[in-house]
């Protein structure tokens, strides 16, 4: 068994805390349609990032700002479906609110509705695609993550589970444990991910072994594909 130690955590929601990606599928498969794209390259193309950087990349021309607040309208009134991933609400928690962020690629408004659909512990700190001028896999979101939590980067963990959320919190510096619920381990390794585990359920705090400023996560699988960093 790993451990991990780091002074405050950055979770992404949706593949991370929540599993949305029935209702996500939906959403784009039903766009794409209606614009003439390939639905299933389309939902992969937008998970992990912001509904506008998808849209701005498959309709030059449109008026992005409308396509975008269209996308979060289906978005938001579809949740059926929307549950909490195995392990994500013992692990919240068993956090200090303080000492945790959600960094999503969902407005803020999306991001609330899935929360609550899901049931899931309210954030004290939560930086949303709303919050960034630039979003996933740049490291503004991630930076903003830490920089609310008054943590350095290089101090937090992220959790994530897509390719371009796990280059995110690279480039800000922090370490990614990166999650099996939606993209390959290849893919996940590519990105830089320092270790790869199934879901939330396989990391657990250890509040016996750190003290007041620092978190002492195990692990309770191993990293595929190499040693742990």
């Amino acid at each position: 068994m790993m451990s991990i130690c780091c002074r405050a955590v950055l979770f992404d929601l949706d593949g991370v805390l929540v599993d949305s990606t029935p209702a996500v599928a939906r959403a784009w498969a039903g766009w794409a349609r209606e614009h003439g794209f390939e639905p299933d390259e389309v939902v992969k193309k937008a998970h992990g990032r912001p509904s506008i950087s998808t849209i701005r990349e498959l309709l030059p021309h449109a008026d992005h700002a409308a396509e975008d607040r269209e996308m979060e309208r289906r978005e938001i009134a579809d949740v059926e479906g929307v549950v909490p991933l195995p392990g994500a609400m013992e692990l919240l928690q068993a956090l200090p609110l303080e000492r945790w962020a959600i960094v999503t690629s969902c407005t803020r408004a999306l991001a609330s509705v899935r929360i609550g659909a899901a049931g899931l512990p309210k954030p004290k700190h939560l930086i949303t695609a709303t919050d960034v001028k630039h979003g996933k896999p740049d490291p503004e979101p991630y930076l903003a993550g830490a920089r609310i939590l008054a943590v350095p980067a290089s101090e937090c963990i992220v959790i994530e589970d897509a390719p371009a959320g796990t280059r995110s919190g690279k480039a800000a510096g922090a370490r990614v444990l990166a999650l099996r619920t939606t993209a390959s381990d290849a893919e996940l390794q590519q990105a830089g991910a320092d270790w790869i585990v199934n879901d939330c359920a396989d990391l657990f705090r250890d509040s016996s072994a750190a003290g007041e400023e620092y978190l002492l996560f195990g692990l309770r699988a191993k990293k595929s594909g190499g040693p742990y960093k």
